[in-house]
């Protein structure tokens, strides 16, 4: 993303009040800037009109993003963290985020009721490999003619990029920004077979970018 757009974005997450939590400021300078997360996420989603359902949506970037690149669909974002959810709102309110809506939800018991596409960014690693199965048939199950599930996530090969991208999510966890330790990173294999069981169209695309992360981003299209 432009690094001034990604400017205009993060400066919803400053605290007018409390100048010197900045926290939030300088992850999403950061993340906007460099991350090829989200305008591929844009780019997967940029010819849909249906309501997008985004899972473990932390501090609502994807709800901005969508916006700056034009995208006006529905969006709703669930995360289990309050506290992210809660500065989510305020930052989509001071940009004045319109058909944009937070919620609390535990995703590892129940998932939302919706009908379109989906998006389920940097989540997978933190559910386990059975509920990861079922997980994905439950997406995938929301999907609707011309609406896409995206998905990004670390993929467990055995390669270098696969450790270091485990030894980042142990280190988030530890110092906080995190509430949960990884527990299974996804094997294509079985992204590939939940995928032809439902009949949807599969598309898997390394997403290093500039990273040492084995980050991939893989799009299931309902035709």
């Amino acid at each position: 993303m432009p690094r001034d757009r990604a400017m205009g974005i993060a400066r919803a997450y400053l605290v007018p009040d409390r100048w010197f939590v900045r926290h939030d400021y300088y992850y999403a300078r950061a993340k906007l800037a460099t991350d090829p997360l989200y305008p591929s996420v844009c780019e997967a989603l940029r010819d849909t009109r249906a309501p997008v359902l985004d899972l473990g949506c932390g501090l609502g970037l994807l709800a901005h993003a969508l916006r700056a690149d034009g995208q006006s669909m529905p969006y709703r974002g669930y995360d289990n963290d309050a506290a992210k959810i809660g500065r989510a709102r305020l930052a989509a309110t001071r940009r004045e985020l319109h058909d944009v809506a937070f919620g609390i939800a535990d995703l590892g018991a129940v998932l939302p009721e919706h009908r379109g596409s989906v998006a389920l960014l940097d989540v997978m690693q933190f559910i386990p490999a059975d509920a990861q199965v079922r997980a994905i048939d439950a997406l995938l199950g929301m999907l609707e003619p011309g609406t896409r599930l995206v998905i990004r996530t670390g993929i467990a090969d055995g390669s270098r990029r696969s450790h270091i991208t485990q030894w980042v999510d142990v280190f988030a966890k530890k110092v906080g920004w995190m509430n949960a330790l990884p527990v299974h990173y996804p094997e294509l294999d079985m992204l590939r077979a939940r995928f032809d069981a439902a009949g949807v169209e599969g598309e898997f695309m390394p997403l290093h970018g500039n990273t040492p992360f084995n980050n991939w981003r893989i799009v299931a299209t309902r035709r």
